[in-house]
C-alpha cells in the first residue's frame, strides 16, 4: 500500500515566492495586529502559511486559532498527531511542513525509518498500534475521501469519536494550510537536518 500519493513537483521549488510578506509601512492596522497575535502566541512569530494569509487578516485570525487548539490543546498524543502532519504534507507536496514537523514526529517517538518511508510514498514499518490506526486513517481520507468502516472502528478504538472529529479536522487543517502554501510558493525553512520531499 502506497503511503500516498506523490504530489506533482514541489511548488516551493518552482519559481519565486508569489505572496511574500508585505512590508511593515504598507501593512494595514489588522494586517499589523495579527502579526503582533502571531509573534506573542505560542508560534512566536510570523512564518509558513501566515505569511500568504496575511492578505486576510480576519482569515488568518481563525486559522492560527484553529491550528493552535490543534497543535497546542488537542487530546491526540503528540507522536500520532506529528505523524499525521507530515504524511499530510507529503500528501500535498509541502516542503515548508514537512521540514517543520518531521523533527517534531522524530522528538515525540515516531520511528525515522517509518518517516523516511513516508517521504518515499511506501508502507511506514515500525509503528505503534495507534500511530498505526491514525496513518491508516489519514491515507484513506486524503486517497478515497472517505475511511471504511474497519479503518474508522479501529480508529475510534484507539482515540474515541473526539479523536476521530479532532484526527479529520487536523488532516482537513493541515491540508488547507499547504495548499495556501503550495498557491503562494512559500518557501520552507532551510535545515541539514531533514531530507527533504
Amino acid at each position: 500500500m502506497n503511503t500516498t500519493r506523490p504530489a506533482a513537483p514541489v511548488p516551493q521549488g518552482q519559481g519565486g515566492e508569489r505572496l511574500p510578506l508585505p512590508p511593515a509601512d504598507q501593512m494595514t492596522g489588522d494586517q499589523r495586529a495579527v502579526m503582533q497575535d502571531l509573534v506573542n502566541g505560542p508560534r512566536k512569530g510570523v512564518y509558513g502559511p501566515f505569511i500568504p494569509l496575511m492578505r486576510q487578516p480576519k482569515l488568518l485570525e481563525r486559522v492560527a486559532q484553529l491550528g493552535e487548539v490543534l497543535r497546542f490543546g488537542g487530546g491526540l498524543p503528540a507522536d500520532v498527531r506529528e505523524l499525521v502532519i507530515s504524511i499530510v504534507a507529503c500528501h500535498v507536496g509541502n516542503q515548508f511542513e514537512w521540514v517543520m514537523h518531521v523533527p517534531l514526529a522524530q522528538a515525540a517517538g515516531v520511528p525515522a525509518v517509518a518517516l523516511e518511508a513516508i517521504r518515499l510514498r511506501q508502507a511506514p514499518q515500525g509503528l505503534g498500534a495507534a500511530q498505526q490506526a491514525a496513518c491508516d486513517f489519514t491515507v484513506a481520507l486524503l486517497q478515497q475521501n472517505e475511511v471504511s468502516d474497519a479503518v474508522y472502528q479501529r480508529t475510534a478504538t484507539a482515540f474515541g469519536e473526539e479523536g476521530v472529529v479532532e484526527l479529520g479536522t487536523l488532516i482537513g487543517y493541515f491540508a488547507m494550510v499547504s495548499w495556501v502554501m503550495n498557491v503562494a510558493r512559500t518557501p520552507s525553512r532551510p535545515t541539514a537536518d531533514v531530507t527533504p520531499l
